[in-house]
């Protein structure tokens, strides 16, 4: 089966970058569509940037276009997702998701996330 982990979470002022890590503890990643999805305190979990396996394609959603930008490592079977000019309504637990559709993107597996705080 596909595990998930996250990592490369934490505090960062406004303004800032991170990049967060999503790496398959169990079987390989290929032939899985890739994704992340973000959850905020009292709400619901949102999908926030996909990338097709096959064609390499991105798309996001409209909060985080031009900020943030999910990538690839096929050779660390890693999942990426860089985060620039973080706001505080970007604070959030951070999902790394694999799944067999891309668009929309549905998830078969998720990770357990990892925390993303942006103070003012």
């Amino acid at each position: 089966q596909v595990q998930l982990v996250e990592s490369g979470g934490g505090l960062v002022q406004a303004g800032g970058s991170l990049r967060l890590s999503c790496a398959s503890s169990g079987r390989t990643l290929s032939g899985y569509h890739m994704g992340w999805f973000r959850q905020a305190p009292g709400k619901e979990r949102e999908f926030v940037a996909a990338r097709s396996w096959r064609s390499g394609s991105t798309y996001s959603a409209d909060s985080v276009k031009g900020r943030f930008t999910i990538s690839r490592d096929n050779a660390k079977n890693t999942v990426y997702l860089q985060m620039n000019s973080l706001k505080p309504e970007d604070t959030a637990v951070y999902y790394c998701a694999a799944g067999s559709s891309y668009r929309p993107f549905s998830s078969d597996y998720w990770g357990q996330g990892t925390q993303v705080t942006v103070s003012s």
